[in-house]
């Protein structure tokens, strides 16, 4: 294949994937400077930038070729750098706090790979949470670096979370759920109320990125989630985690759309947030999150069909929803 061609394949990189981290493109906004002065100034601008990614780690990068442009080209420190040209390096992700649960492996075939993700661990790298995310983990878990998720879970949100196994099969599993080809099932944990079930909540929902909560606003709705079922628990678990609550019920939840935070608003404008919830109704400064007191809602099941086989599918989460696999320590 021309070389040409496969520089501009979707999903094409010029660096490899490297301890299941995959490199940072940035874009030069004029022309004229220099592959140092850029990259220097794109790392001191970093929001969460490591101690050690001083001037002699950037000279460790030029020296090891992993300075690069989309075709390749290796750039030396003072290369000259034209408009709006792609620059391709590996970030030296800043010190996070471990998150102290495990991830455990449901199911794994040739083509997919399906995981129990825990709460506070982002699906994919983003902002502050680059190593302790699903993907990161589980690449360096299973030496795949070609893992992807096909779709995604909410940071603070437990369960069922699909991996395709290899970049070919890649976008038929993430077309199924962009297509809303997937039954999803939650399970939430709030203060018992009684609602006749099934019920459909329908709202307008919108998230304005760089704010934190979401908003339910007038208009036509563009989120809807059906309350399947509601009962009792225990709250003994729950107490031992949470201090002294209100009766506690279960809530089981089936979205049919996928918008950011759907669940917890709808939870939160049905007057039961979730338990354990830091977002909605108040946020919980940032500073103050105790990994030991989770979210109480998780992805507990999806069904679909396989796009390649043509078979029904059907995975369930194993972890309860009190309590998660701590990693001792």
């Amino acid at each position: 294949m021309d070389k040409t061609l496969i520089h501009r394949r979707k999903g094409f990189t010029p660096l490899p994937i490297k301890d299941g981290l995959n490199p940072t493109r940035v874009r030069t906004p004029e022309a004229g400077i220099t592959a140092w002065d850029f990259l220097d100034a794109v790392i001191s601008a970093q929001r969460h930038r490591h101690p050690h990614d001083d001037s002699s780690a950037l000279q460790a990068r030029f020296d090891a070729g992993e300075v690069v442009l989309r075709n390749q080209t290796r750039l030396r420190p003072d290369s000259i750098l034209r408009q709006n040209e792609d620059v391709f390096f590996y970030r030296m992700p800043a010190p996070e706090t471990p998150v102290p649960y495990d991830i455990p492996i449901l199911y794994e075939d040739d083509n997919i790979l399906v995981a129990d993700k825990p709460p506070f661990m982002a699906t994919m790298p983003r902002a502050r949470h680059i190593v302790q995310t699903a993907t990161v983990q589980l690449r360096r878990i299973t030496g795949n670096d070609e893992l992807a998720p096909a779709h995604r879970l909410d940071r603070l949100t437990s369960g069922i979370l699909l991996f395709t196994k290899n970049r070919g099969v890649r976008g038929a599993y993430q077309t199924l759920f962009a297509e809303r080809q997937v039954s999803k099932t939650y399970q939430a944990v709030a203060e018992f109320r009684s609602f006749p079930t099934p019920l459909q909540w329908s709202s307008h929902l919108t998230k304005t990125p760089g704010e934190i909560q979401g908003r339910i606003r007038d208009g036509a709705p563009n989120a809807f989630t059906t309350l399947e079922d509601v009962e009792q628990v225990d709250n003994a678990p729950y107490e031992s985690v949470h201090g002294p609550l209100p009766q506690l019920g279960k809530y089981t939840l089936k979205p049919t759309t996928g918008k950011t935070h759907q669940l917890r608003l709808h939870m939160w404008q049905a007057g039961i947030p979730i338990l354990g919830d830091p977002v909605y109704p108040n946020i919980l400064p940032e500073e103050e999150e105790d990994m030991r007191r989770p979210m109480h809602l998780t992805a507990t099941e999806i069904d679909f069909i396989d796009p390649l086989s043509g078979k029904a599918r059907q995975f369930q989460s194993d972890l309860p929803l009190y309590t998660h696999r701590l990693i001792r320590k």
